[in-house]
């Protein structure tokens, strides 16, 4: 075919020479398995403090899987790894030096995987890492943003269990570790299995820490209240920063909005890495064998020493409107500001709310509703969609199931729209875009269910 280049000619090419060179004295893996110690030993060379493996075609990462081969359609084996972060950073409540050492270890994280992958490249063997955090894939969010869910890969490869915070806490380092994730195009002569104990304590000492009451200690956890507040300076928080700007009329408005302290906060993260607001869950667990001594020889004293001094600070807490978090919070910590904010995850397509909707769900705003909402969504995407609201619990079905106490037909641009605030109910009932069949009460007390 014309313009490409005669094999004859390109097998001359200097380059093509060199590698052809090479490679016959060179040993490269082709297929073949990958020795476990040598993995492990290569990753605790690079600066990892531990190191897990496990095979792609494991049940526990079967909801993984599709995301990971999507980035990297030759994955075999994940490589699963942690780093220890320094406590006392972590525990301060100067949430500026906590964040240095989240920073750090990020960095760290990084700075490990690179230089893993080169070492498997350099041995023939394909190979991909994971961000630790960020960068993202944004153009999927308010959805999943990451391609590697690393908590699950970690405790699917031995490295821990998940604790009632939704951290994974190190049989060793406990929670005060952050996790590094890469796939390789080679099999692994071993595999790291799930140990046989959670080192979660149940002490409820996160539970007590958390500003927002997120994790409850009945193991449930409230989404929507950590990413609000925890996260106000990530993606959502910032979206509504700028929503913000762009609504003040004039500069005193803005500033009636936004004090200087908060402006100077953004700044901090927009110029050195988006900062945390808490993360007091971390700072107050005991648990892992390098960590619970103090602990087990004085609990008061460990108590005063690092979960007070969180509980006692005097800082500003954010919440959406009607949740769940802004009750607990003028309740439990009134000395602790409240302010009002929306935490930008508005879902641009009915699946994606549907599936958003258990994380934005406000259990105690449910009190009292015992309901079946039947939702037929029509237009742009339709879908039949059955909503149980039942003694503070959320149970959402595809197609209708029961008999509903109210019917919802509405066109789903419409509901999207109402979903962000940008439209509301009144207006979608007299288009007709809303249909309701039942007592309108019912769709009122379901809003106030999700923030």
């Amino acid at each position: 075919m014309k313009g490409w280049i005669k094999v004859s000619k390109i097998n001359k090419h200097p380059t093509v020479v060199r590698y052809y060179e090479s490679s016959a004295q060179s040993t490269t893996l082709d297929n073949e398995t990958v020795d476990y110690e040598w993995i492990r030993e290569l990753c605790l060379e690079a600066g990892a403090d531990d190191v897990g493996v496990v095979s792609i075609e494991r049940s526990e990462l079967d909801d993984q899987r599709d995301d990971m081969l999507s980035a990297f359609p030759h994955a075999k084996t994940v490589i699963s790894f942690v780093a220890r972060m320094n406590r006392e950073p972590i525990r301060t409540p100067a949430r500026s030096l906590a964040n240095i050492e989240f920073h750090h270890t990020g960095d760290k994280i990084a700075e490990i995987s690179h230089h893993i992958v080169s070492r498997l490249e350099a041995r023939g063997i394909r190979a991909l890492n994971s961000a630790v955090g960020f960068p993202m894939e944004m153009d999927k969010f308010p959805g999943k943003t990451w391609v590697i869910s690393l908590k699950p890969v970690a405790v699917a490869a031995g490295l821990g269990h998940m604790g009632i915070h939704r951290n994974v806490i190190h049989p060793k380092f406990g929670n005060f570790i952050l996790l590094g994730a890469i796939m390789i195009d080679a099999r692994v002569n071993q595999e790291d299995r799930p140990i046989d104990y959670n080192p979660c304590l149940e002490c409820k000492l996160c539970v007590a820490a958390c500003p927002v009451g997120a994790i409850g200690a009945d193991g449930q956890f409230n989404f929507s209240s950590c990413v609000t507040h925890n996260y106000r300076e990530f993606m959502g928080g910032f979206s509504d920063l700028v929503e913000t700007i762009v609504d003040s009329k004039n500069v005193k408005e803005y500033r009636n909005e936004v004090p200087i302290t908060e402006t100077t906060s953004w700044w901090q993260s927009l110029s050195f890495g988006a900062n945390y607001k808490a993360a007091y869950c971390l700072s107050v667990c005991p648990a892992g064998e390098d960590v619970i001594g103090p602990f087990l020889k004085d609990r008061k004293g460990f108590t005063n020493d690092i979960l007070k001094p969180l509980q006692a600070k005097e800082e500003t807490v954010y919440v959406t409107p009607g949740s769940d978090a802004e009750a607990y919070v003028v309740k439990r910590f009134p000395h602790k500001t409240v302010k009002r904010v929306g935490n930008g995850l508005r879902p641009n397509t009915i699946r994606l709310l549907i599936t958003l909707m258990p994380h934005a769900f406000q259990p105690k705003q449910a009190s009292g509703l015992n309901c079946t909402y039947h939702f037929a969504f029509t237009g742009d995407e339709t879908r039949q969609t059955t909503i149980d609201i039942r003694d503070n619990k959320l149970q959402i079905r595809d197609g209708f199931h029961g008999k509903p106490d109210i019917r919802i037909t509405v066109d789903s641009k419409t509901w999207l729209k109402i979903v962000a605030k940008e439209k509301n109910v009144a207006a979608a009932l007299l288009t007709r875009k809303l249909r309701i069949k039942g007592n309108p009460k019912l769709l009122m007390k379901f809003e106030k269910c999700f923030a």
